[in-house]
């Protein structure tokens, strides 16, 4: 684990630009997927070299306009350019993440009663730790028989990271562990994680708790997580459910976010009227729902 979370994202992003959708022919049989460093140093008008140094970490500090050309030609969304962005800032020394600030721990009035509008939908509130720091009535009747919720009875707060990592009812509750839990070390990542202290010591603390499920992935995963798509969540009374969810970012200066959680096919939406146990009102399956996108409550 070199710290290289810039040159890794580079890597990554090239390994899966297609030559098609930058007009380049595919020609005989390639060796690397996606393209060439040859290609990406053509097409954004630097040398192979300076690409390979990117890569490799051997240079950290691209200027904005090569990054705003190396977005162009890697076909960067708009949340991925700010990602790239952020982890060329943590790779200064000196740099530091929110300012040095602590996670948020209380949610502001407003924000707290339009998440109480959100229900019967099962929605969350995180930090960027990912603690759950308030949810809706559903989303309560929807984890808590998984144990997720268990800190909260002791006047804890509980944190998604370390349930998944370190309690073995995740993997049970979780019918597709291995991508929940890449997602989940994906949203820790995002921007220049270790220049965040506080995301520093949770990497530290899982590292030793966890070991090498979480260290592995800390070394491996470059991307972002998904923000919206389908999760797979096996209910102890339910059954299995599929859900979709959408992501809600919320501004900066308030450090949340906030995921809702819907039906994603109708047996999904009956099996959660159940739960409700008589409560008015219900939830209608969203149509169309992408079945390749899993990730986590």
């Amino acid at each position: 684990m070199d710290g290289n979370e810039l040159g890794a994202f580079l890597r990554t992003r090239r390994e899966a630009v297609s030559p098609t959708e930058v007009g380049l022919p595919v020609g005989a049989r390639r060796r690397t997927p996606g393209l060439r460093r040859s290609e990406v140093a053509t097409l954004a008008g630097v040398s192979v070299e300076y690409v390979t140094r990117l890569e490799q970490g051997r240079d950290r500090h691209p200027s904005p306009a090569v990054l705003s050309t190396l977005a162009g030609v890697l076909r960067l969304t708009p949340r991925e350019r700010v990602h790239l962005y952020r982890l060329s800032k943590g790779a200064t020394p000196g740099f530091t993440c929110q300012g040095g600030a602590a996670p948020a721990a209380v949610v502001r009035p407003a924000l707290r009663a339009l998440l109480e509008s959100l229900e019967p939908a099962a929605a969350v509130m995180l930090n960027r730790m990912s603690d759950l720091l308030t949810w809706t009535p559903a989303f309560e009747r929807l984890v808590r028989p998984i144990g997720l919720l268990d800190d909260s009875r002791t006047g804890a707060v509980p944190n998604l990271a370390r349930f998944v990592f370190t309690d073995g009812r995740a993997r049970s509750a979780w019918p597709d562990w291995n991508r929940v839990a890449d997602d989940v070390v994906a949203t820790l990542k995002q921007g220049p994680f270790r220049a965040d202290r506080y995301l520093a010591a949770l990497a530290d603390e899982l590292t030793l708790t966890a070991g090498p499920a979480f260290s592995a992935r800390l070394a491996s995963v470059p991307g972002l997580p998904a923000a919206n798509g389908v999760t797979r969540l096996a209910h102890p009374s339910a059954g299995e459910l599929r859900l979709a969810f959408e992501t809600l970012e919320l501004p900066a200066d308030d450090d949340l976010r906030v995921v809702v959680h819907l039906p994603a096919d109708a047996a999904t939406a009956t099996a959660l009227d159940g739960l409700r146990e008589g409560r008015r009102g219900s939830l209608r399956a969203i149509s169309g729902t992408d079945r390749r996108k899993v990730r986590p409550a």
